[in-house]
């Protein structure tokens, strides 16, 4: 099957997502400038640069009651600041749960029950018991084309990692189970690892 996405792809739902897969989730914590907290998942997510660390984050589509975007990108559009904070399998309800299209108002640390703590180096909320997370300072926001189609880039000005996930002085991922999207609404998770050397290395 070929298609070209203007003319459609004649399909029940659009396969792009479940192409480009699977998609880590950036789990985004911000704090608008009246000092209300937000979390929402987005799967197009990733790290970018490593010196320094950057990571990004594209926020797609808008909410009735934000000027044509959403609550993540409204409140880093305040501040400037933002945490990533990354999902394990056992966070999955919950995860899911702050993906709701709840009104502006609604903390969504509250609404899911997800424990708070405080960032150490932006005025920001992360999820206390993630694996990791990552508080950024934003870079820059790209519009991209299309209605409410956005890119957030952030630099990594501190990182938080779970003791229990440090194993001789490497961060195992095989500790937490990283959980990942897919297509629809299909998700996936990390259980196995493997190593490859590249050409050249030692």
């Amino acid at each position: 099957m070929f298609y070209r996405p203007q003319d459609g792809h004649g399909l029940p739902h659009n396969p792009f997502n479940a192409i480009v897969t699977p998609r880590p989730i950036g789990w985004i914590a911000t704090r608008g400038s009246n000092g209300h907290d937000n979390l929402a998942p987005y799967s197009f997510f990733n790290a970018v640069a490593y010196t320094p660390p950057q990571v990004m984050f594209a926020s797609t589509g808008a909410k009735p009651d934000r000027d044509g975007t959403k609550d993540s990108l409204s409140h880093i559009r305040e501040t400037e600041e933002f945490c990533v904070n990354i999902v394990e399998y056992s966070a999955r309800e919950v995860m899911n749960r702050s993906s709701g299209p709840w009104g502006r108002e609604v903390d969504e640390f509250a609404d899911a029950g997800i424990e708070k703590a405080a960032c150490e180096t932006i005025a920001c909320s992360r999820v206390r018991n993630a694996p990791a997370s990552l508080e950024c300072r934003m870079t820059q926001i790209v519009r991209l084309q299309g209605e409410a189609n956005f890119v957030v880039f952030g630099e990594v000005s501190g990182v938080h990692m779970r003791d229990d996930c440090l194993v001789d002085g490497m961060f195992d991922v095989t500790r937490f189970n990283p959980l990942t999207r897919l297509g629809y609404k299909d998700y996936s998770v990390i259980r196995e690892v493997f190593s490859l050397t590249r050409p050249g290395e030692k």
